[in-house]
């Protein structure tokens, strides 16, 4: 039972280790599937190994059942060590909304918009308000809803109103 004690205890200080500076392996195991082959995926089969080794001993199992048994938990350790890496480095990033992202979407109008000049709009994507200055076809009102048809620069858009509003 102490051997897979060591070998659990072996594999918590490969994770810790994982946790605190990153991936230890990196560049060492270039050539590999860096999923299968990363510090976290070898960290968790070298522990659960142990520590389900340690479980069948001390249940009472030979050392020929413990020893499958510990094989058996650190591969599905592994895995789901595995599983859990590539989500989180898989996951998508949160962009900077920009003005080219505002195209279709609806807004208010802030300041007035002339026709012949620019007044400022507020465009509601993902989550976000931007405040950008906006030219239209037709004059605007502060507090007509708009929806945004086209870019101008990164600071200013075309803006048409909606038609079916209700007065």
């Amino acid at each position: 039972m102490t051997v897979f004690l060591v070998i659990g205890v072996v594999g918590l200080v490969l994770l810790a280790i994982s946790l605190l500076l990153g991936d230890v392996l990196d560049g060492v195991t270039d050539g590999l599937p860096s999923d299968l082959f990363s510090t976290e995926v070898i960290g968790a089969f070298i522990a659960a190994t142990g520590f389900g080794g340690a479980v069948a001993d001390a249940a009472g199992a030979p050392a020929v059942v413990a020893w499958p048994v510990g094989l058996v938990a650190g591969g599905l350790f592994a895995w789901f060590a595995g599983w859990l890496t590539r989500l989180i480095r898989s996951g998508g990033t949160d962009e900077s909304v920009s003005t080219d992202d505002t195209v279709g979407h609806a807004g208010r109008v802030v300041s007035a918009i002339p026709a012949d000049g620019f007044g400022t709009v507020t465009v509601y994507v993902g989550g976000h308000t931007l405040r950008l200055n906006a030219r239209s076809d037709v004059p605007l009102e502060a507090g007509a809803e708009i929806h945004v048809t086209s870019v101008l620069s990164p600071t200013a858009v075309t803006v048409a109103p909606v038609w079916n509003q209700l007065p």
